[in-house]
């Protein structure tokens, strides 16, 4: 197995302590926001052979294993990460594989440049997502039910948003999230600023369930997401619980360390709370339209100490141990790739001793087995 080095991304949103905290290092006083772990050509992580892509390129049967390689051609089919939000990612949504792929060869079709900040698709993938939480971590995922919407944006008393509140009441809830984030999105954007500012004051006094949106306001003020963003559920997760994003899942990250693992993909559709290009008919075309609760994912028990989130996701299948002191050596010996991240304590892994922050990367079929105290989160592709 090869031990890996890893890209720490610097984009504004991140925490400047959490990532550090956790790796027993000294802040940088940047933001850190996410820490790669895999083949993404845009981070690959680092190993004593090379970068993790070129490895997998030089031989992808033996990296991957054959199976893998089949399912999902010749290419590490997940990115692992760890995601540090010092302050709200934007608000977003991802589209689904037919989506994805219909929506790429357009605009491969039409010439829009790879690199283009108008673009959309920056590939043919999908890309769900699961997020499991190492501290308090807060989001949003999925629409409210369109009243409990309306009674969170009545309460503020702001006038201008009484037509989105009688809308949320009058119409049937598709058609009610759909027209009211509409609205939203293609407001004029100095009344909609106006508004947002009243809103955010608002929020501010009332405290309690505004509180969240009072901070995503004092991030991105003006912005026409924070109005947006009340019509989403607000969720905590307590360290260990997760939350898995599918196809159309309006949701934003707003604070707090985790582990996030997702299908390779770079397909980002943009709602707010973001100074890039929203493409607001193509976003309206992702979105479902559907009130849900949020999920909340606790690990469930498998074999041999494994705890699992469930998702119906292939691409990736995302586990941890929990090592008490005097644990016995586990095999975690699979015929598919693995990315193995300790979160806690010391972990031996074959070779490798790994402290809170570090990973390896072992080769389908490759002997992996783990003793110590700590905990180790397991990334894996069902295949």
């Amino acid at each position: 197995m090869d031990r890996l080095d890893n890209t720490i991304r610097p984009y504004a949103w991140g925490s400047t302590t959490a990532i550090a905290e956790l790796l027993g290092v000294e802040p940088t006083g940047e933001p850190q926001a996410e820490m790669w772990m895999g083949a993404h050509p845009g981070a690959p992580s680092g190993t004593g052979r090379g970068t993790l892509a070129e490895v997998i390129a030089a031989d992808p049967e033996r990296e991957l294993g054959a199976a893998s390689v089949a399912k999902f051609g010749p290419r590490l089919p997940f990115l692992l990460k760890l995601l540090a939000a010092g302050g709200p990612l934007s608000l977003q949504v991802h589209p689904d594989l037919e989506q994805a792929k219909a929506g790429y060869a357009d605009e491969e079709r039409r010439g829009v440049p790879a690199d283009a900040a108008h673009r959309t698709y920056r590939d043919a993938n999908h890309k769900p997502e699961l997020v499991c939480a190492l501290t308090d971590f807060d989001g949003l995922c999925g629409f409210r039910d369109p009243l409990r919407a309306a009674e969170l944006l009545d309460a503020l008393g702001v006038d201008s948003l009484k037509p989105y509140v009688d809308l949320l009441h009058a119409r049937p809830e598709e058609a009610a999230l759909r027209e009211v984030l509409t609205a939203i999105l293609t407001a004029d954007r100095d009344e909609m600023a106006r508004t947002v500012t009243e809103a955010a004051a608002a929020c501010d006094r009332l405290g309690g369930d505004h509180a969240p949106y009072a901070d995503i306001a004092h991030h991105y003020p003006g912005d026409p997401g924070v109005i947006a963003a009340m019509l989403l559920n607000h969720v905590r997760l307590q360290p260990g619980e997760a939350l898995y994003l599918g196809a159309g899942v309006p949701h934003a990250y707003l604070n707090g360390l985790g582990v996030e693992i997702m299908a390779n993909s770079d397909n980002v559709l943009r709602c707010g709370l973001t100074p890039k290009h929203v493409d607001v008919p193509e976003l309206l075309r992702i979105v479902r339209f559907e009130s849900r609760d949020p999920g909340v994912l606790r690990p469930e028990a498998a074999p041999d100490g494994e705890e699992l989130y469930d998702t119906p996701t292939d691409e990736f299948r995302l586990s941890r141990y929990v090592l008490p002191a005097g644990t016995t050596a586990h095999d975690l010996t699979l015929a598919t790739p693995q990315i193995l991240l300790c979160t806690a304590g010391s972990v031996r892994a074959g070779e490798h001793e790994l402290s809170p922050g570090t990973s390896v990367f072992v080769p389908a079929g490759e002997k992996a087995e783990v003793s110590g105290t700590g905990t180790l989160f397991r990334a894996t592709v069902v295949a």
